[in-house]
């Protein structure tokens, strides 16, 4: 697989703060290493052995009803007796979600099978984020045809939608989103597994659990769900101290809040005067409900008031009832998991330079991060366009599809053209920029007027330019249908491509031989984004 790198910059919409973090080669404040640095596969676990032990027995019991393979017993067993893990996660979602949960997912074990080849023995665990009430978020997958993209959504029967997403049935409207998606990616391995996982029986979290780890079968993926009374009873002294601790934990976030406002960058979780570490799922309706603080006694969820008591018996009762935000969440599972490394995405980056200062209030240590492999997955047919044109990926991400048609025109205009434009454009250019210096010498106001005027007609040899290329543009028509293909398939609407399309169209097209070949690909010799070449 032929490959190019690019600097991680060549992506749009990404925080200063990631893409500062995700270059540096030193650690920054607000991360214990760069991610370049091995060290964090040399560091000893610190998980307590009681809990390493019941940990392996409640996985060996939910990657069962998962359908895993013989690898991601023994990678279990492995955990049981020392092994330490590299963990990602994702939310559940309709068959997979985008692209970028299979480059998680590839980067987790890649990094887990070279710190095991380096002598530090780890295995690969994706963590569902089962507990989160966005359904928007979960309920739809993109696939592309040959000239639109197609969004494909779950119509959910009419209940309780209060619950989490992970605890909802896909329910009868399954069956039309996989007829839509038969039609749009053809019979064949993945689709069986489609339909296998994605019954309407199911929960969003049975169908994303059993089709991860079916997915990743070969590699020995270990899958936690740990929205269970159990994994929260083994979990529960990390919501403790976010209870007990929340005056001294809130003003941590504060001033880190500030510090991170002082050196320009911004924060991804709002922290609020009111707001706590902690969602409260409500007995009767079974919504999350954010756990607001009134002072160090008393608390609110929704219209129902607390005190500290009825909440730490909840706790000891009824764990699963609380449960930990974005900035508490890996904190809670790094409590209940030997990890090394955390992988994540952008954002998830971000959170981290606000989740250090939990993770040293309540465990005293913080696990480092790593960026998740980042790609655009460029086809044989794509390949064979962008050479045609001689267009690179990052020339096409920096560009807007008219724009790029413009180009393809201008480049595919006769030599001649070519060099009368060029000849008639330099030749203006100098004369008018001897000529308007000459002006402002003679008198400030006329060289400003000059300057309006020599604009204007800089203007209109632009437009000269414009016109030749879509004259060549209306004269190969295809261009422009080029240029289309390109951007539906590699940025669609401008969205880079593993945020946009789901992993299921290439899943179907390529399958187990794109999963070895991200895995191969998630070693990241390459600092930034790859262009990987099928």
């Amino acid at each position: 697989m032929h490959t190019d790198c690019f600097p991680i910059t060549v992506l749009p919409h990404l925080s200063r703060l990631f893409t500062e973090f995700a270059e540096s080669r030193t650690a920054l404040p607000y991360y214990p290493l760069s991610p370049y640095s091995q060290e964090w596969a040399s560091r000893p676990s610190s998980l307590d052995p009681a809990i390493r032990v019941r940990v392996a027995d409640l996985l060996i019991e939910q990657n069962r009803s998962f359908g895993a393979g013989e690898k991601t017993f023994a990678n279990i067993e492995r955990l049981r007796n020392g092994a330490s893990a590299v963990v990602t996660g994702q939310q559940v979602t309709l068959f997979g979600g985008p692209l970028f949960t299979l480059f998680k997912t590839a980067t987790v074990i890649r990094k887990a099978q070279d710190a095991t080849a380096a002598g530090y023995p780890h295995v690969p665990i994706f963590w569902l984020a089962t507990e989160d009430h966005d359904l928007e978020e979960a309920d739809h997958v993109l696939l592309p045809s040959r000239r639109e993209l197609h969004t494909l959504k779950l119509a959910l029967e009419k209940g309780d939608q209060h619950v989490s997403v992970g605890e909802l049935k896909l329910g009868a409207g399954v069956r039309a989103v996989l007829d839509q998606a038969m039609e749009l990616l053809g019979s064949g391995p993945f689709l069986d597994l489609l339909e296998e996982c994605y019954k309407p029986d199911a929960t969003f979290t049975q169908a994303f659990g059993r089709l991860i780890s079916r997915t990743f079968a070969a590699h020995g993926l270990i899958v936690i769900d740990a929205s269970s009374r159990d994994f929260h009873a083994l979990g529960s002294p990390v919501l403790r101290q976010a209870m007990e601790q929340v005056d001294e934990l809130h003003e941590a976030l504060i001033r880190r809040d500030q510090e991170l406002s002082q050196a320009g960058y911004h924060s991804q979780v709002l922290v609020g005067a009111q707001s706590s570490l902690l969602f409260l799922i409500d007995a009767e309706t079974r919504a999350r409900l954010p756990l607001r603080r009134k002072n160090h006694h008393e608390w609110s969820a929704g219209k129902r008031a607390y005190n500290t008591n009825e909440l730490l018996t909840i706790l000891e009762v009824e764990p699963e009832r609380l449960s930990p935000n974005a900035l508490l969440r890996a904190v809670f599972q790094d409590f209940i998991l030997p990890t090394s490394a955390y992988i994540g995405g952008p954002a998830e980056v971000a959170y981290f330079a606000q989740s250090q200062v939990v993770y040293e209030k309540i465990l005293g240590r913080v696990t480092p991060i790593l960026p998740r492999l980042s790609a655009t997955l460029i086809e044989p047919a794509i390949a064979e366009v962008l050479a045609g044109h001689e267009v690179a990926l990052n020339e096409l991400l920096s560009t807007r599809p008219e724009e790029l048609a413009h180009r393809l025109g201008a480049r595919l205009m006769p030599i001649e053209g070519k060099k009368k434009l060029a000849l008639a454009g330099n030749g203006l250019d100098a004369e008018l920029t001897s000529l308007t210096e000459w002006m402002h010498a003679v008198d400030d106001g006329l060289g400003r007027s000059a300057d309006v005027a020599a604009s204007k007609m800089r203007y209109q040899m632009n437009r000269l330019r414009r016109m030749a290329a879509n004259f060549q543009l209306q004269k190969e028509t295809s261009l422009r249908r080029h240029a289309d293909a390109l951007y539906l398939s590699l940025c669609p609407d401008n969205h880079p491509q593993e945020r946009a399309i789901g992993a299921a169209f290439f899943l179907s097209r390529y399958g187990d031989g794109l999963i070895d070949a991200l895995v191969e690909n998630a070693a990241q010799e390459c600092p930034g984004h790859k262009a990987l070449y099928l």
